[in-house]
């Protein structure tokens, strides 16, 4: 007779597959947690979300219910009804008008986001290849982002002061043509490109470092053992990596120079060369003349292109970069 064997100590033999002819049950699929047994859990986040509802979500609901009628602040008994008015207005002329100031958010969402990203990467490249010595400058390359907006534009506007400014006087040591910046309608939406720019490119070019860090290097050196150059390695085996990572640059820069606000009211340039978005909502909601009906549909509709981005760029965020053949 065979000797029975016995599990060893400490195993639980499982009664459904130990006796042989017996048929196998299936397991039954888990049974949805009862709230009563993670009522503990709701209840640590219950702070969370009360300041999350307060400071987000109802005033977020009471903008879209604002957008509706002609708001009076003062008394808002004598507020009416308009439905849709304030939405059909943005449409119509004005001084900014929205479509206008809704050009100049693009103009400047083009500039960060070309000008960001092109410029990032190439720091990223130079900071990883360059060795020790570049690597200590990530340090360096940060530092702009973590000043505070309103003081750094405060200094940056003295620097672009065109006849006591620090960047007009070394242009004129170079001899190079001077400009008048922020007092030229022409020139003022490029110096706030510049300064943005300044200001953000130590994070993006962080970004850029971390996806540089986890791209596997065998295809490169496979590629540089074929004789492949620079360009053609970056082209072809660095760059198709790195395209998730360039998707999220693009798609946060993209959110957040359209709700760009700071700069340009420290900076605001010749007459409304730079009105933005959300400077045009500001200057509704807080002027001589306020119009918090027609401020409101304004960021109702900056709210939806910003939930438009955000959904692109859920969409796009999953998966990795293949290598292109």
């Amino acid at each position: 007779m065979p000797e029975s064997l016995t599990p060893a100590a400490g195993v639980t033999q499982n009664p459904a597959v130990s006796r042989p002819g017996r048929a196998v049950r299936a397991r039954r699929p888990a049974r949805a947690r009862d709230f009563r047994a993670t009522r503990w859990a709701y209840l640590f986040v219950l702070p969370a979300l009360l300041v999350f509802g307060v400071w987000t979500i109802f005033p977020t609901i009471y903008t879209f219910y604002i957008s509706l009628w002609h708001w009076n602040q003062f008394d808002i008994a004598l507020s009416k009804y308009v439905g849709l008015a304030n939405y059909r207005q943005l449409f119509q002329q004005g001084d900014p008008s929205f479509l206008a100031a809704f050009g100049h958010s693009l103009y400047f969402t083009v500039g960060m986001v070309i000008g960001g990203s092109a410029i990032a990467l190439g720091f990223a490249l130079l900071v990883q290849r360059g060795g020790q010595v570049l690597a200590l400058s990530r340090l360096g390359l940060y530092l702009p982002h973590a000043t505070p907006l309103i003081a750094s534009s405060l200094v940056w506007g003295m620097i672009f002061d065109p006849r006591f400014g620090l960047l007009n006087y070394g242009l004129d040591k170079l001899h190079l043509p001077t400009s008048q910046w922020l007092y030229s309608p022409g020139s003022s939406m490029p110096a706030v490109i510049i300064y943005s720019l300044w200001h953000e490119l130590g994070f993006l070019t962080l970004v850029f470092i971390g996806g540089l860090a986890v791209i596997s290097d065998e295809y490169g050196e496979a590629a540089r053992v074929d004789g492949c150059g620079p360009w053609r390695e970056f082209w072809y085996i660095t760059w198709p990596q790195l395209r998730p990572v360039t998707t999220f640059v693009v798609l946060i820069t993209t959110i957040g120079s359209l709700q760009a606000f700071t700069q340009f009211y420290e900076l605001r340039g010749a007459g409304n060369s730079t009105v933005t978005l959300s400077l045009l909502i500001f200057l509704n909601a807080d002027g001589q003349s306020p119009a918090l009906g027609y401020a409101a549909a304004a960021a109702v509709v900056l709210f939806a292109i910003t939930v438009l981005f955000s959904l692109v760029r859920r969409r796009t965020s999953v998966g990795g970069g293949a290598v292109a053949s």
